[in-house]
């Protein structure tokens, strides 16, 4: 599996590299600040438009993969969610398109369309979320790289026909059909197995899975909504208080870091929160992050490494003059390999339905992220969003470590029932 993904994530960097230049070229750091903008508002829908159900669908696809019934209960609830939640959102974005717009792109109601155009796509966007979710759920690393690359693929090409015919906007409305595109992609490649496990003709309008789902609910509101907002506003705050090429910079460097980062998205996902769900003890979980630790983070330390000492080259294929990056990649870096340290061990909250736990720390982590570059701007200028990254990491990893610890401590003195939330 790491293989595969290995050269999936290889493929993506070359292309993306490739499109981000390009991108750079024909609309400047200013024009890749409204990208980012958008990219934020349609991963913050993914979860909205879904009602948080993916890590869910992951969870219990992988636990009754074999009872067909509980299946059918579970897709039934996350169906009714998916109707909400893209109702939901289609209704405010669609008729409040040009004040979220205007709150987007720094008092421009020029991208209204562009809103009320990810209002109509909203379903697929939904869509796409619980089949991703199914793919994970049952394991199926092949398919899913296939899915992920081939989709990404089309996507590209389909980014880059529009950015040459109608420039930014065009750019901003194939990010939008970017999830439609996906949803095609799992439809025609995992047809057959999905139908297998979803029996599209015997979901109902019921939620008998609604309890269970909606923990997961409240985890993504706070973890993916709650994330991309302040993102979002981060960035307006920027172009507010500085420029919208400033704004532009620091989305270009956390356009490098997910790339780097995107390998463990796919890991944790297809193996990590599967793996935890089915470990009890704190022997066996302790046995399990120490292997995850020796594989994943020399691997990802190395490459850090490597983009640390090319940051220049990077930022001159890349961005071309905009030498003002360069400072922020030390930050940005030390912070993204605390961040991984710390995600495998928070995975075990998804793993083991801690709510408490996992809303805490991560309202824990947005709100330090969210003060740190606030004060810290004022104080360093876009340096000290990337510092504010780095320190909001180091609390957040020994807040995690306490609370993982302080689980398998109650469990052990307690003999709590592995099912009980903590």
């Amino acid at each position: 599996m790491t293989s595969l993904n290995a050269v999936v994530v290889s493929i993506r960097l070359l292309v993306s590299a490739v499109v981000q230049r390009l991108l750079f070229d024909l609309v400047g750091a200013e024009g890749l600040f409204k990208i980012g903008q958008l990219r934020s508002l349609t991963q913050l829908l993914t979860s909205l438009t879904s009602l948080g159900v993916f890590n869910g669908v992951v969870k219990y696809l992988s636990e009754y993969k074999e009872d067909k019934p509980k299946l059918q209960e579970l897709f039934s609830t996350a169906f009714v969610f998916m109707i909400i939640g893209t109702l939901l959102s289609s209704v405010l974005l669609f008729f409040f398109a040009s004040p979220i717009s205007n709150y987007l792109f720094t008092d421009s109601i020029d991208y209204s369309f562009v809103i009320k155009f990810v209002a109509v796509l909203a379903p697929t966007i939904a869509i796409q979320r619980v089949f991703i979710g199914v793919v994970n759920g049952l394991s199926e690393y092949k398919k899913f790289a296939k899915i992920e690359l081939i989709s990404y693929l089309f996507s590209i090409v389909l980014l880059v026909v529009c950015l040459y015919q109608y420039n930014l906007s065009g750019a901003l409305l194939a990010i939008v059909l970017a999830p439609a595109i996906q949803v095609l992609v799992v439809l025609v490649i995992f047809y057959k197995l999905l139908n297998e496990y979803v029996q599209f003709s015997k979901l109902k309008f019921k939620t008998p899975f609604l309890k269970n789902l909606l923990a997961f609910t409240l985890m993504s509101f706070v973890a993916t909504i709650l994330l991309h907002f302040v993102e979002i506003d981060i960035r307006s705050m920027l172009a507010e208080k500085m420029s919208e090429k400033d704004a532009g910079v620091w989305t270009n460097i956390t356009f490098i870091s997910r790339n780097y980062m995107v390998f463990s998205g796919s890991l944790f996902s297809l193996y990590v929160l599967p793996k935890f769900a089915g470990i009890y003890t704190g022997k066996a979980f302790k046995k399990e992050v120490l292997s995850i630790y020796k594989t994943l983070l020399p691997i990802f330390g190395l490459g850090m490494m490597l983009v640390f000492f090319g940051k220049s080259i990077i930022v001159h294929l890349l961005y071309p003059g905009l030498d003002e990056m360069l400072p922020l990649f030390k930050w940005q870096l030390l912070g993204d390999f605390i961040r991984l340290a710390s995600l495998v061990l928070a995975h075990q909250f998804l793993a083991k339905k801690m709510v408490r736990n996992f809303i805490f720390s991560e309202l824990l982590s947005l709100g330090l992220f969210y003060g740190f570059a606030n004060y810290l701007v004022a104080q360093y200028g876009l340096e000290g969003i990337v510092i504010g990254h780095f320190l909001r990491y180091i609390i957040y990893f020994i807040v995690v470590v306490f609370l993982v610890w302080r689980y398998f401590k109650n469990q052990k003195t307690q003999d709590l029932d592995p099912a009980i939330v903590v």
